[in-house]
């Protein structure tokens, strides 16, 4: 984190709202219990808060162990005794935001040990005091008290520390018991100050580190008291209206309180006046020992006009204009521009001014810090300036820069340019454009802007610190500008892919990639960046793959200072199974994830079954069985296919069986019976052929009466010429009707080059159709028989002619 002057110097005016009195750690305390409306234990302490709880008394069932306790924001109007008589450990009391009229010191005698007590916000008038020796921290601010509540008591609380009060008038006497204390903060509410000519006295000398003073509300400054400080190192004013008439006012008011005062740091808050008063205010405050000079919420009226200044030998090192209004509409932009450039001091801060413009300072300027932050700059800025060699900071964050190139080029004779903060911008970068930097830039801020890949290519070679973050960069260029030196990379809610190597980034030592869509990073990561410190890479898309095993394993080794976040932003975002998954629960089997082995294994298991399946095929004739059951399945699916109504009114057998007769035997003693024990009726030639008609007009009525035509094939078939003219009828039929009418069973082995040239048709059957084949084991045939069953799957009620077959 890069520290500037202001920060060193001027702690305390960084925040615009009134800043958190540091007196003790009684505020951090009521920050951790903000919230809760309940009794519980905090470390040693015992918390009690019942803030805005609509409490109209203090309640009753206190435990008497609470050392701390918050009634704020309620209706209470009275405090008692035994509202807190039994609290003997309370050390913090936090009642402002009440009702309470009257406030008895005497009402804490059993409190000993508190510390802290806010009654702010009140409707006290008078107070009675009695001793309170151990109060660290007493608020009595923002009530309606007439004189200065301060009791003679008060003399003697050595230990107080922070001192808050208000009043309509003060005099000399309401201050003496307090002007001997060495107090760090004194709050001082005027708001309903009158402003009595008895003010113009002489009051005491206050000793005090800080002092706030709350002027009158939308009321012209009158305020007259003659009050001097030892020791002021931070006076804050507030609600500061003044014009031309009464600006002397004012630079006598500021004259009295700080004529004392070293090093000083001024804040005024809400401070409405003219650009002529201003310019006297601030001339004046240039010659005293103010060192840090905050404005916060400057309103600038009447006109704006050249008004005379001289920038002579200052105390000031720095002034800070934040949020600044101007409500006169024409004037001279220039008369702003050359006023604050020409300014002889180390810090110049005018953020939120939405002034257009800054003009280079005409002589070489001390200025080490400028802060521009949310204005209305552009690339006109500072273009060709030589006289801001001593600038080491500049921010410039929440303006209207748009090319980066342009940019660079207004730093190239900035010599002592370390730090340039450029980010919420809309900057881009067109590629092949020349980048010329200042050789000291160290580092660079370009998140939030509209920047790509290419932005690589136009970065200062000497940076140490990088910030990228939120723009649209997907990758990290091969062909960049070689960064060296850069130990600090922030590349966060871009879209990249996976973490960078550093090969271009030798000595990187902190890199935050988070809110990317790095699914599978790099297992070789930490191999290229070894210097790496700190490593911010949670919140991707993480990809729980084998490919992620050794990067998980190798971030789990290292140890939560190296690795920002772990575990609970890395988590798997796919696949569904590992979604939500953090990576340190991730696991994966070595076996799973090695290809090698993986391999091996399935060529391995691969080889077995193929030795298995050899084995089955050779002593189990496994294909023959599996082709069998296949045509059984086809068998049995043609024959649910086929219209029973036609068959029914044309066939009288079921089948016609064609053999050789040196077949007839296996026909007669195995086929036969086996088809009639299922009720198929058989056609044969010996007992349906008709006497008188031809054997070929026999042949074709006993093909057509039947539904099928059984072929035993074997080489006897061949050699018989009427198995062939049968053959022939029965194939004609077969591309007449479109039926699935043959059945060739293979009662021996028939190899194709013995079939007589004439068997074509033979060749052609047993080419595209499916035959049976007959086997010789016993164990086979159980399947031979059942594909025959199957082919006749089809309940006939066969036609009956007397006179035919």
């Amino acid at each position: 984190m890069t520290v500037t002057l202001w920060d060193v110097h001027c702690s305390t005016m960084a925040n615009p709202r009134p800043p958190i009195i540091r007196t003790s750690h009684f505020v951090h305390i009521f920050m951790l219990i903000l919230g809760s409306r309940s009794q519980h234990s905090l470390g040693n302490d015992f918390i009690g808060n019942y803030s805005n709880s609509f409490l109209s008394h203090v309640p009753s069932h206190l435990s008497s162990k609470t050392t701390i306790l918050d009634l704020s924001l309620n209706n209470i109007i009275k405090l008692q005794i035994e509202d807190f008589k039994s609290l003997r450990n309370l050390r913090v009391l936090k009642l402002s935001y009440n009702r309470i009229q009257h406030f008895d010191i005497d009402v804490f005698r059993f409190n000993q040990h508190l510390e802290y007590l806010d009654l702010s916000h009140n409707k006290l008038r008078k107070i009675s005091c009695h001793h309170l020796m151990n109060l660290i921290h007493l608020d009595l601010s923002f009530n309606e008290f007439e004189a200065l509540p301060i009791c003679e008591e008060f003399a003697n609380m050595s230990r107080l520390d922070f001192l808050g009060l208000s009043a309509t008038r003060i005099q000399k006497s309401d201050l003496l018991p307090i002007s001997h204390l060495n107090l760090s903060h004194i709050l001082l509410d005027l708001e309903r100050f009158h402003g009595e000519k008895s003010t113009l006295e002489n009051l005491p000398v206050l000793n005090t580190k800080t002092l706030r003073i709350i002027l009158p509300l939308n009321k012209p400054f009158s305020v007259q008291l003659n009050m001097s400080v030892y020791n002021l190192r931070h006076l804050e004013l507030f609600n500061i209206n003044v014009d031309d008439d009464k600006c002397s006012l004012l630079t006598d008011f500021l004259s009295k309180l700080i004529n004392k005062a070293k090093f000083l740091n001024l804040t005024l808050y809400h401070m409405e006046t003219t650009w002529k008063c201003f310019v006297k205010s601030l001339q004046f405050l240039w010659l005293e020992s103010v060192e840090y000079l905050h404005i916060y919420n400057l309103t600038l009226v009447d006109k704006i006009d050249f008004e005379p200044f001289s920038y002579s030998e200052t105390s000031l090192k720095g002034l800070k204009i934040e949020l600044c209004i101007i409500k006169v509409y024409l004037f001279s932009q220039n008369v702003l521009y050359d006023f604050f450039s020409n300014m002889n001091i180390k810090m110049l801060i005018l953020s939120s001014t939405r002034m257009l413009h800054m003009v280079c300072p005409s002589k070489p300027s001390p200025f080490q810090y400028l802060d521009f932050a949310n204005s209305l700059f552009t690339e006109s800025l500072f273009q060709d300036c030589e006289n801001l060699t001593l600038l080491q900071t500049l921010i410039l964050q929440k303006n209207k820069f748009t090319q980066l190139s342009k940019i660079s080029l207004m730093t190239k004779k900035m010599k002592s340019l370390k730090h340039l903060d450029l980010s919420q911008n809309s900057i881009s970068y067109e590629d092949k454009k020349n980048c010329s930097w200042a050789e000291s830039l160290l580092v660079l801020n370009l998140s939030s802007n509209e920047l790509t890949d290419s932005v690589f290519r136009c970065l200062p070679p000497r940076i140490t610190v990088l910030d990228l973050h939120r723009n649209k960069i997907r990758s990290i260029l091969k062909d960049m500008t070689s960064l060296e030196m850069l130990q600090e990379l922030n590349v966060a809610s871009n879209s990249l892919v996976d973490l960078p190597g550093c090969s271009t980034f030798r000595s990187l030592s902190t890199l935050v990639i988070t809110y990317n869509s790095v699914t599978h990073p790099s297992a070789h990561f930490f191999d290229s960046c070894q210097n790496i410190k700190s490593l911010q890479a949670g919140d991707n898309p993480f990809t729980c793959t084998c490919s992620l095993r050794e990067f998980s394993r190798n971030i789990a080794t290292l140890s939560d200072q190296v690795v920002r976040g772990w575990p609970h932003s890395y988590k798997c975002a796919f696949p569904d199974s590992y979604k939500g998954t953090q990576l340190k629960d991730f696991h994966l089997s070595p076996f799973s994830c090695n290809l090698v082995l993986i391999t091996i294994t399935v060529l391995l298991i691969g080889l077995v079954l193929m030795i298995v399946t050899a084995f089955l095929c050779i002593h189990f004739d496994l294909p023959w069985y599996l082709r069998m059951i296949l045509q059984w399945t086809r068998t049995r699916r043609r024959a649910r296919n086929i219209s029973l109504d036609h068959l029914e009114r044309t066939y009288q057998f079921h089948a016609f069986i064609s053999y050789s007769e040196r077949d007839s035997a296996w026909v007669k003693q195995e086929l036969i019976p086996n088809l009639e024990d299922e009720n198929i009726k058989i056609c044969l030639h010996e007992r349906n052929f008709v006497p008188g008609k031809s054997i070929v007009e026999n042949i074709i009525n006993c093909i057509e009466k039947s539904h099928k035509s059984i072929f035993i094939l074997s080489p006897n078939f061949i050699q018989s010429e009427w198995c062939h003219y049968e053959l022939y009828f029965a194939h004609h039929k077969l591309f007449r009707e479109g039926s699935d009418n043959l059945l060739l069973v293979l009662l021996e082995p028939i190899p194709q080059c013995t079939i007589p040239t004439r068997y074509h048709k033979l060749k052609v059957l047993m080419a595209q159709r499916t035959y049976l084949e007959w086997p010789k084991e016993k164990s086979k045939q159980v399947f031979f028989w059942a594909n025959i069953r199957a082919a006749f799957n089809v309940k006939l009620a066969l036609v009956t002619e007397d006179n035919e077959i």
